[in-house]
């Protein structure tokens, strides 16, 4: 008896910002691993999401939207993103039926020069009629005619599963990279910082959202129970201000709705308790941006 081989790989999803890429990675890994918000630059780092089966595993790779850097952080950014392009063993670019064809073409021609499959993917495709993304198909296919194209709708699940099929058809044998039971490379505190700084985004408008940073100082789990500590951090005094909000309010609803998503995530009860913390310019300083996990060169 044929003893079946065993298939892995790294399926990066790149593309530039607000086209819908970690709501897609969220679809395809089952579970909700990346934040999702309306607002361009919410995914900061590069987040692994895995799914094993008994003779298959894929590690789903979100990255940042590709963008010019106009601080270090954005920099940071970038990389995650250009890392993605070198060790994928299958490429989901992702784009939608709003953006301009012809936006950030050095990314892109960067994306037409990858040794790795190439899977196209037109996002948010309810929002258009038929003809548009007909048109839109034949202008990408001119662009990448190396690259299979999938018009597909991230939100309502349209043309997913034929996504999926296409990536196991395209994965390699290999051994699984992972622990079979592993769901993503990060840790509990991960997940903690990202869902707080969601609602972040979520609540708070214009630069203050972009300027804060959060960090977990206390993470201890009991039978039923998860007590937690994060520290907000901002660059400047107004932006401390404006977070914590008249009399406490602002931080008081942020707290809330992160709580009872971290319950629902967690599936135990959470103490949280969060503070704000000024540090100028963080952005833009090596030290902190390392300590806060961003790469930098």
């Amino acid at each position: 008896m044929t003893e079946r081989k065993h298939k892995s790989g790294f399926v990066n999803i790149i593309g530039n910002p607000n086209v819908g890429k970690s709501t897609l990675m969220n679809q395809l890994v089952g579970e909700r691993i990346s934040i999702i918000t309306s607002k361009a630059q919410t995914t900061r780092h590069r987040i692994l999401g895995i799914v094993n089966t008994e003779d298959m595993q894929i590690v789903y790779s979100d990255t940042p939207g590709v963008l010019r850097p106009n601080y270090k952080l954005q920099q940071s950014m970038l990389n995650f993103s250009q890392s993605a392009l070198d060790d994928a063993d299958v490429l989901l670019y992702v784009t939608d039926v709003v953006e301009k064809t012809d936006k950030n073409e050095a990314f892109l021609q960067k994306v037409r020069q990858s040794k790795c499959p190439v899977l196209l993917l037109i996002n948010k495709i309810d929002l258009t009629d038929q003809l548009t993304l007909e048109q839109l198909v034949a202008q990408w296919r001119n662009l990448l005619p190396n690259a299979a194209i999938i018009p597909i709708s991230a939100l309502s699940k349209f043309n997913i599963d034929v996504v999926k099929q296409r990536v196991i058809e395209w994965l390699p044998d290999s051994p699984p990279y992972f622990e079979k039971d592993a769901l993503t490379d990060r840790p509990a505190r991960f997940f903690v910082t990202e869902m707080i700084r969601e609602k972040i985004l979520l609540y708070y408008q214009k630069e203050v959202p972009y300027a804060t940073e959060v960090v977990v100082e206390l993470f201890d789990e009991a039978p039923g129970k998860i007590h937690i500590k994060a520290v907000i951090i901002v660059e400047r005094e107004t932006q401390k201000g404006i977070i914590i909000g008249h009399q406490g309010q602002a931080l008081k609803k942020v707290g809330t709705m992160a709580r009872k998503d971290l319950e629902h995530f967690f599936e135990k009860k959470i103490f949280l308790e969060m503070f704000v913390k000024v540090e100028k310019d963080w952005r833009n300083r090596d030290s902190l941006l390392k300590t806060f996990g961003y790469q930098i060169d």
